[in-house]
């Protein structure tokens, strides 16, 4: 009785606005958080998060739901201005939040168009076959792939890293299902370890760094604590690694497509222009992303130009089309444009919530009551059950006085956080569908206990060097 005299009430509400609880907090800046609109806004933001919790099971994409809640937020936000007069708050507001996105939407792109063009190239086809070809055993490739997870992710992505080492396991570990899930289970922890220390490592680290709030250089700060989160972990899961070594098989050679390396080059020119460009001349870093992209087409056009002049005869013409053809348009194409839309949802609708005034009420409590230490820990724990995109921009939205050694510990909390569970980190979730039916959710959270343990121990030791 009492949910539906309050439904009754809402609905009411929404069409006679002027008769809501709202109290101006200024001339431009209502505070809606005990308004109808706050409480639809939560409840449908809540409801869209569980969709995307529930992508495979729904065969939903997630950026469906974030798209379509965005908007809703804003419109509703905008309808509550324009009956109060109030007309330029909530464009200005809104602007805001799209600039914030745009930034991070073309350095993404840039970054996913240069890791597509080195997987074309064959660059981690190669670095995969080098590793099964070497007759590693168990326990050696275990370390292998770990260690090259934790050194890879802070260039390429720790999605794209924990993929490919993945493969790996898969191709050495087919009879040792054991071997697979353990060794997936560090590749997680060891990409996710990875990513923190860098700006490129992960979504995070990219938002915080283009935010202004940490410098690149400071980053690094972060490489001691995000080891031991690391090696914790990896070096209590050794011994349960099986002994001996995998059964040898036949494998066809690989080789590099013309320009790989040169590639690999291009985006490790393109990282130091964007770093360059915001250090040295206090540019946003997709401006510098977006000029090394430059870089790539130009790359591109002398790929075809100089596979045009090998085209001799109709069968290397058919050679052409089917192994050496580049269209850099097409690796452009190919980015993953579900997640970039996804960054946009939980962006924007995180923004609508902040402008609404929920993320000061929940910056009050949570860092007001608990300190910044406190909070920060609980940012990682909760990344590890919520996405932790959302979670680092509602942080940054808050924007809560912390001293430099606690921004980093958020940064460090947020990206290793997700590691407790398998469903914690994209990472975690692409290896639950790539080893399917060997590393589970629960296989993962068998090691919660250990992954906790160095989760903690990185903490301390950050705050013992930096803090």
């Amino acid at each position: 009785m009492k949910r539906t005299s309050h439904l009754a009430i809402t609905l009411i509400l929404l069409f006679i606005p002027q008769l809501s609880w709202a109290s101006e907090l200024s001339s431009d800046r209502i505070d809606l958080t005990h308004h109808f609109v706050g409480y639809i806004a939560i409840t449908i933001f809540v409801i869209a998060y569980i969709l995307v919790v529930f992508e495979e099971q729904l065969y939903l994409h997630k950026s469906k739901p974030v798209l379509l809640v965005a908007g809703i937020i804003w419109a509703m936000i905008a309808f509550v201005y324009q009956t109060h007069g109030i007309e330029d708050a909530t464009g200005i507001a809104l602007r805001h939040n799209f600039l914030e996105y745009a930034e991070l939407f073309f350095f993404l792109l840039v970054a996913m168009s240069y890791i597509n063009v080195m997987v074309e190239r064959g660059v981690f086809e190669v670095l995969r076959f080098w590793l099964v070809d070497k007759g590693f055993s168990y326990r050696q490739l275990f370390w292998f792939t770990g260690a090259l997870a934790f050194l890879i992710s802070p260039i390429a992505d720790n999605l794209t890293t924990a993929l490919i080492m993945c493969t790996v396991v898969l191709s050495v570990g087919e009879q040792q299902a054991k071997f697979v899930s353990i060794a997936c289970v560090n590749i997680v922890v060891a990409a996710n370890a990875g990513g923190a220390f860098s700006p490129f490592g992960d979504i995070t680290t990219l938002m915080v760094w283009q935010k202004g709030i940490v410098d690149f250089t400071e980053f690094f700060q972060l490489i001691i604590p995000s080891l031991v989160n690391f090696l914790i972990p990896a070096g209590i899961m050794h011994f349960y690694i099986p002994h001996g070594f995998p059964e040898a098989a036949e494998h066809e050679s690989v080789e590099m497509a013309d320009g790989g390396l040169f590639t690999v080059g291009l985006f490790l020119l393109t990282i130091i222009t964007a770093v360059s460009f915001h250090s040295f001349l206090n540019l946003p870093p997709a401006f510098g992303m977006l000029t090394g992209l430059g870089y790539l087409k130009f790359f591109a056009y002398y790929l075809r130009v100089k596979h045009r002049h090998q085209e001799q005869s109709k069968q290397n013409i058919c050679e052409q089309n089917t192994q050496r053809s580049f269209n850099i348009f097409s690796h452009i194409a190919a980015a993953e444009w579900d997640t970039l839309f996804f960054f946009y949802g939980v962006i924007m609708a995180v923004g609508g919530l902040g402008f609404i005034g929920y993320l000061s009420l929940s910056s009050e409590f949570i860092y007001g009551e608990l300190g910044a230490t406190y909070a920060n820990i609980l940012v990682g724990i909760i990344s590890a059950l919520v996405d932790n995109i959302p979670v680092m921009f509602a942080v940054l939205t808050m924007n809560p006085d912390m001293s430099q050694s606690q921004w980093l510990l958020v940064t460090l909390t947020a990206g290793v956080g997700g590691s407790l569970l398998s469903a914690g980190s994209a990472a975690g979730v692409a290896l639950m569908g790539q080893a399917r039916g060997i590393y589970t959710f629960f296989s993962h959270l068998k090691w919660t206990p250990v992954i906790a343990l160095g989760y903690f121990a990185s903490i301390y030791v950050h705050l013992l060097l930096n803090g």
